[in-house]
């Protein structure tokens, strides 16, 4: 997965740039608008897996404006790259996190499932530094800030979230994409030449053969039980693809699957 190329297109200029340089394209087209955009406060966001795990091609760029909250930020990642089952989410300052101690999990879990939602943000906050799903992005982000965020806290996806830079003006809507990742060009691990369509949640990372293109999936289904009764699931654009039972997301439809591929 790291050796491939990953690129997005802007949303101003439709114009195809690297991940590495995209954001820095944007921040031109940001700071034009904000010559005659309209006064408020806004937020440039990178957003990627947490870089302690490696590099991966997967990245989304936002522009949110200063007044969403972190609950609405939330619901926007579970639904592009994350959300299959309801599981808890945080954000958390990876500073504070180093200062606090261990929380109860179980405690925290019956909080929360209870509806007692301040009681449970506010034990978070205080034992390990996390952010108040109700807080505004405004009394929240500054230039320069690092979140980590999580979704699942048994199968857990981890996301690096970097304000990249901050604006004067309101964004156009709540939460602008202006960019993710093109659908990545994956092969067929067994093959290597059928386009991916379907992967192995069993053997995924474990085997050396877990993602297949349709033919070498009907192979691997008569040597894997576990495949056709639970295992098979589809090659998506997100790096939550392969756990626990998701299978794609509600936003941005037209980008959620691997590129299709001609062979």
């Amino acid at each position: 997965m790291d050796t491939i190329i990953s690129e997005g297109k802007c949303i101003f200029c439709d114009k195809t740039f690297k991940k590495s340089g995209i954001n820095r394209h944007f921040g031109r087209h940001l700071a034009e608008k904000s010559i005659n955009g309209k006064p408020g406060k806004s937020f440039h966001l990178k957003v990627e897996t947490n870089s302690y795990w490696g590099s991966t091609p997967y990245f989304l760029s936002l522009w949110v404006d200063g007044n969403i909250t972190m609950d609405q930020l939330d619901d926007f990642l579970r639904g592009i790259w994350l959300e299959c089952c309801g599981h808890l989410s945080s954000f958390v300052i990876p500073k504070k996190l180093n200062e606090y101690e261990m929380f109860d999990y179980f405690e925290a879990e019956e909080l929360f499932n209870s509806g007692k939602i301040e009681e449970y943000e506010a034990m978070m906050e205080r034992s390990r530094g996390e952010i108040p799903m109700g807080r505004k992005a405004s009394k929240t982000f500054y230039k320069g800030l690092k979140l980590q965020y999580q979704y699942d806290f048994g199968s857990t996806t981890e996301l690096e979230i970097t304000v990249f830079n901050e604006y004067p003006i309101a964004s156009d809507e709540p939460i602008v994409l202006l960019s993710r990742n093109e659908p990545l060009p994956i092969l067929c691990e067994t093959c290597g030449k059928g386009p991916a369509v379907t992967m192995c949640s069993i053997c995924y990372g474990y085997e050396g053969e877990g993602i297949f293109c349709e033919k070498c999936a009907k192979k691997h289904e008569k040597k894997c039980d576990d495949f056709a009764d639970y295992g098979e699931m589809p090659v998506v654009n997100s790096p939550r693809m392969g756990v626990c039972a998701y299978d794609g997301g509600t936003i941005d439809l037209g980008r959620d699957k691997a590129k299709h591929l001609k062979v």
